[in-house]
């Protein structure tokens, strides 16, 4: 395997990464990031947690210390979170530069990023919505200087679905100039493939990682076939397992909607497990809070939708719980991705309810391993499961309670079950 200086950095960005613990590139930097300092486009696919941010945050770096002018690049990612972590990337590495970046999401104060764009930024990082916005209400900043346009998580924001950024990328590419790199990365990248080349013109790189699996090796990916009545006390019992056996470890909780996730985080609160939540409907500051004190320790359990499941980055994930089997593979593959990061160890869990055969077949074929049944006592798991069944369902009663008001219909729940009245 070839070091960092053997790629064409420079040597203070090789100090840089040396100092930050980065002294080896992986496969998809040492593939890719020659390419990029050739100038050419590049399209790179590889595993969730194999170092692409990285693949495309020092070149760009390596680049924009030559020239530093202007807005420099534009990265453009389909979550908030991830394009806090991406910026905080360039910050961290490029501080000998004094790199000045901008993050423009949805959520946050238009007028203070208008006057941030304004500032000619080095590097913007952006949700595409809110950018688009932006260019359409605006021409106090410019874009025609720009030198790199990076899609992370590629295939995410030129999939066409619920959430398509269709007409928001074509308002952005028609701000940015015709001659520029285009740099596109992900860990599901072959689905639009084709999609991909249409945009990236310069002498396109691709590069794909030959693994036939599409997940890496650390992780331990298991499953527990549960009646869908029975889930939440197997949820509730393997989260009392991992807590007890490993007290500092945490673990990621993915379900399917916002009502969900709200219900399950209150529900585990009951049972005393310190549980934070993140998902679409809460406002931008609260998500942002909540990400820091997972990310710090502060709770070790975070609750979340599929707006967690894309590039975030956090060391102490040890386990990956997926409380509804994903109707898609990659979103499969971008949830366990969460765990077993940048060679360490991890395991994930998938609960399977007798609707989600299918689904597990599907995930299987798609990702070329199999996954193996995680062994669970049933009977501890039945004598917590009157409780965890009242526990939940007090929970979607109440909605968003006072504490006190939550603990009141427990007790007269509790009650009625007792007396053959609740059901």
């Amino acid at each position: 395997m070839a070091d960092l200086s053997s790629l064409g950095l420079s040597d203070w960005l090789v100090r840089q990464c040396k100092q930050l613990g980065i002294n080896k590139p992986t496969p998809v930097q040492e593939q890719c990031m020659p390419a990029i300092l050739e100038g050419r486009d590049c399209l790179g696919c590889a595993k969730t947690g194999s170092g692409k941010t990285a693949a495309f945050v020092l070149p760009v770096l390596q680049k924009l210390s030559e020239d530093p002018y202007g807005i420099f690049c534009l990265v453009l990612t389909p979550t908030r979170e991830l394009a806090y972590q991406i910026a905080e990337q360039f910050r961290v590495l490029g501080k000998p530069l004094g790199l000045r970046d901008c993050i423009v999401v949805g959520g946050m104060d238009m007028v203070t990023q208008a006057l941030e764009l304004t500032n000619q930024p080095h590097v913007v990082v952006a949700t595409p919505g809110r950018l688009a916005d932006h260019i359409r209400s605006s021409n106090t900043f410019s874009m025609k200087k720009i030198q790199f346009l990076i899609l992370d998580e590629a295939d995410r924001l030129l999939e066409q679905g619920c959430t398509d950024f269709t007409k928001d990328l074509e308002v952005i590419l028609g701000a940015l100039p015709a001659k520029r790199q285009t740099l596109l990365f992900s860990a599901t990248l072959t689905d639009t493939l084709q999609e991909l080349k249409n945009i990236a013109m310069n002498k396109p790189f691709f590069w794909e990682s030959k693994s036939e699996t599409r997940t890496v090796e650390e992780l331990d990916q298991r499953y527990i076939l549960t009646p869908e009545k029975v889930k939440d006390a197997y949820l509730v019992h393997l989260i009392q397992t991992f807590t007890d056996e490993h007290d500092d470890w945490s673990m990621i909780i993915f379900t399917n909607t916002c009502k969900n996730c709200q219900i399950l985080t209150m529900m585990l609160r009951e049972f005393n497990f310190p549980t934070i939540s993140l998902h679409s409907m809460m406002k931008q500051k609260q998500r942002f809070a909540n990400l820091a004190k997972f990310k710090a320790s502060v709770f070790k359990i975070l609750i979340a939708t599929d707006v967690a499941a894309r590039g975030l980055d956090i060391p102490t994930v040890q386990v990956v719980i997926n409380h509804n089997t994903p109707g898609l593979p990659k979103i499969y593959i971008h949830r366990v991705g969460r765990t077993a990061r940048a060679g360490r160890s991890g395991v994930s869990i998938t609960l399977v309810t007798q609707y989600d055969i299918h689904l597990v077949q599907s995930i299987e074929e798609q990702n070329k391993t199999k996954l193996k049944e995680y062994p669970v006592e049933e009977k501890e798991v039945l004598k917590i499961l009157t409780q965890v069944n009242v526990t939940r369902r007090a929970c979607e009663i109440v909605g968003t309670p006072r504490p006190e008001s939550l603990s009141h219909l427990l007790v007269s729940a509790r009650c009625f079950q007792c007396s053959g009245l609740y059901h």
